[in-house]
């Protein structure tokens, strides 16, 4: 028996979950919420560069070795993500062809041979 194109075409939701407008990505903080943390956070820290209540002395190799703790623990993240999801961040320039831009072809097509290096 022949089937209906009618009945096997695409079809209206039936219910709710089938209903929901899906949505790739959601975002935890908005953006007008980080904006406003960070100015305050500013903010904050500029006042209280004025009180030496606050000025504490930190040995300089300790902050220098922490910061490097936490770059390469944040980029070792990032790169395995980006690996997992088979992107490359790093390319060794354009790919390269083995004829590109010599002309093969019995009819030379569009320039060929106009300019020889004269």
């Amino acid at each position: 028996p022949l089937e209906d194109s009618l009945e096997t075409g695409p079809t209206l939701p039936t219910s709710d979950r089938e209903a929901k407008e899906y949505r790739p990505f959601a975002r935890r903080l908005p953006e007008f919420k980080f904006w406003l943390q960070c100015t305050r956070g500013t903010v904050m820290c500029f006042f209280m560069t004025f009180f030496s209540m606050f000025d504490v002395p930190v040995f300089w190799p300790i902050l220098l070795i922490y910061f490097g703790v936490l770059f390469f623990m944040t980029m070792k993240r990032q790169i395995l993500h980006m690996y997992k999801h088979r992107y490359v961040p790093i390319s060794f320039g354009k790919a390269k062809y083995k004829d590109a831009g010599v002309e093969n072809s019995e009819f030379g097509g569009g320039m060929a041979g106009a300019y020889k290096g004269r």
